[in-house]
């Protein structure tokens, strides 16, 4: 793999060989002792940063990922200034784009990570989640829609891909109808950078795909026998004005409400982490915190520095001792953050709730 840095942002970036190609990643910062990386992975038509970067330069987010290393992940031919894949070029399968994440983590030595995923990248990292459970910590989805395409739609999708540009097919993928007709600033400038910033060939590429996807094989644990589940904390967003509305709260359905936190966004469209940074960074900091991630991310008011809490040296012992006992029985690690523990004063993180803010 190369690596360069970026010297203005200290990122380096890297070409990581997987099974299935070579994949883009920007690294921020550095790893932090035992915490897991936060891995993230953009919406089809982005990158990710178009998708991530007013997110993570936001004030507030910053002060949350200075403790732990930032793992952007561009799909395959996505990232800025990229060259265009040769005629015949097979794209990879949302299964393979997920398969090919385990190369990243042992690239960079993490030992699990907590994905914040968009769309097209948050199905990714639940298929990722589901084949690789002891690598996922936690999973921040944002406009995930756990169906398949049926073929009216991807007739529908063939057709407005006839009459419309693909930046604006990708467009009505991204931001409600609402949004677009309103036309905003942010709608015109995203509608330039898709059509000037992506190679527009490899975006088709992985536009197809997305639309040829299947559904997400989840379901609430007990419903159905051997139901297929996510079996880390997940936190699901969206905007309450946002296309992607209905696969968000048919998601939360198939998903266990005791490890399930539903945040729909006020006056939010299509890209919360966009238009709304401030409140996403909040809900990001007390889903951080019902996992145990509490010593470093208490007020900064009161606490003249990091000290672990009681809660986060209970849960570096146990996972300590999960790791070495249980691991070996059936090789899955068991959940080693249960919210008995760490959820001080957080209990509420403990069933689905559905979060207006």
């Amino acid at each position: 793999a190369s690596g360069h840095w970026d010297g203005t942002l200290s990122l380096l970036e890297h070409d990581i060989e997987t099974p299935y190609g070579l994949l883009h990643v920007v690294i921020r910062g550095s790893p932090k002792g035992n915490r897991p990386a936060i891995l993230t992975y953009h919406d089809v038509g982005l990158n990710h940063k178009l998708c991530f970067n007013t997110f993570f330069n936001f004030e507030d987010m910053q002060e949350i990922t200075k403790h732990f290393v930032v793992c952007h992940v561009d799909a395959p031919g996505q990232q800025m200034g990229a060259s265009q894949f040769p005629q015949g070029y097979q794209f990879p399968s949302m299964e393979q784009l997920a398969a090919m994440l385990p190369s990243v983590v042992q690239h960079f030595g993490f030992k699990y990570v907590i994905g914040i995923g968009v769309g097209a990248g948050a199905y990714v990292l639940a298929k990722f989640a589901l084949i690789f459970p002891d690598l996922v910590e936690g999973l921040v989805l944002m406009n995930i829609d756990p169906n398949g395409k049926g073929w009216i739609d991807w007739a529908a999708t063939k057709l407005s891909g006839l009459t419309s540009t693909l930046p604006d097919t990708v467009l009505s993928h991204l931001f409600s109808q609402e949004e677009l007709v309103n036309n905003t600033e942010l709608v015109q400038s995203y509608r330039q950078q898709i059509g000037n910033v992506v190679n527009q060939a490899n975006l088709q590429l992985f536009w197809n795909m997305y639309n040829s996807r299947r559904d997400l094989d989840i379901n609430r644990p007990g419903t159905v026998p051997n139901a297929k589940t996510l079996r880390c904390p997940v936190m699901l967003v969206v905007g309450d004005n946002a296309p992607a509305e209905d696969g968000v709260v048919e998601c939360n359905s198939k998903l266990d409400p005791t490890t399930t936190t539903f945040l729909k966004m006020a006056d939010s469209g299509g890209l919360p982490q966009v238009t709304q940074p401030g409140k996403l960074t909040e809900a990001f900091k007390y889903f951080l915190q019902g996992m145990g991630y509490i010593a470093y991310l208490k007020d900064r008011r009161l606490s003249g520095g990091a000290v672990p809490s009681a809660s986060m040296t209970r849960l570096a012992r146990s996972r300590t001792a999960s790791l070495t006992s249980a691991s070996s029985v059936d090789g899955s690690r068991p959940q080693a953050c249960t919210h008995s523990e760490s959820s001080e004063g957080l209990g509420q993180v403990n069933h689905t709730m559905e979060v207006s803010c």
